[in-house]
């Protein structure tokens, strides 16, 4: 079965632009026009990644974001914005958006990145079915992950967590008491290099502290390693 994307742009030229190149690629293609026409089609149809742009009319991409998380629809989403405004790009992100891309760009790059998603969100799903065979879950303090069910628990409640929140605190999980450094966890989270954009993991890890440390000026899991990078490691007793 091809993959199904759902292209949300309301400038024809792009969505007739990245329809052509997306189903030269072997995906099948949905679009709309304006955001409560894309946020309606991706509670439908079930998409398997989402091109979203940030400026729509009738409802814009930040809140299409916001609505599909808040409803604990998962699916990927690759924010398309014609605004090189860090606030934009930050935003998305901590609104459940996977990855962005500014505009004026190649159709070939976003072919490329939709690909690079649905690899990982794959990736992921063979690692956690072996992960199944193993019956390997992760206990870490409160913080239970369950990677044969894709899932995450803070003190038996089940996390809400984006697709990028998971995966990164899975990999920091899977390197429990290892220092890594922001460099790393783009590489090994983003699978590729977002040229000076580390804030990108700050951002993350930010909302993960928020999910699971009980005061997040004082984390007890995720500590900051100054001058390196992050560490997650066991809670000490009180």
């Amino acid at each position: 079965m091809k993959n199904k994307v759902l292209v949300v742009d309301d400038e024809q030229s792009i969505v007739t632009l990245l329809q052509y190149n997306l189903e030269q690629a072997g995906f099948e293609v949905v679009t709309a026009m304006d955001g409560l026409a894309g946020k309606q089609l991706a509670e439908s149809i079930t998409p398997d990644i989402i091109v979203l742009d940030l400026m729509l009319p009738k409802m814009d991409g930040i809140e299409v974001c916001k609505q599909l998380r808040q409803q604990k629809i998962m699916t990927p989403i690759l924010m398309l914005t014609a605004k090189d405004d860090e606030f934009d790009k930050i935003l998305g992100l901590e609104l459940g958006a996977d990855d962005y891309m500014i505009k004026p760009f190649s159709p070939r790059e976003v072919v490329a990145r939709v690909k690079a998603i649905l690899r990982r969100v794959q990736i992921q799903t063979n690692s956690n079915e072996a992960d199944q065979q193993d019956g390997t879950d992760i206990v870490i303090g409160d913080l239970q992950i369950i990677p044969e069910k894709y899932e995450a628990y803070f003190k038996n409640q089940q996390l809400e967590l984006t697709l990028k929140e998971y995966e990164l605190l899975h990999y920091l999980a899977q390197n429990k008491n290892r220092v890594l450094t922001r460099d790393q966890l783009l590489s090994a989270v983003w699978n590729y290099e977002f040229a000076g954009d580390t804030r990108i993991v700050d951002v993350h890890i930010s909302h993960l502290r928020e999910k699971i440390e009980v005061d997040t000026k004082k984390p007890a899991y995720i500590k900051t390693v100054r001058g390196l990078g992050y560490k997650l490691e066991e809670p000490k007793g009180e």
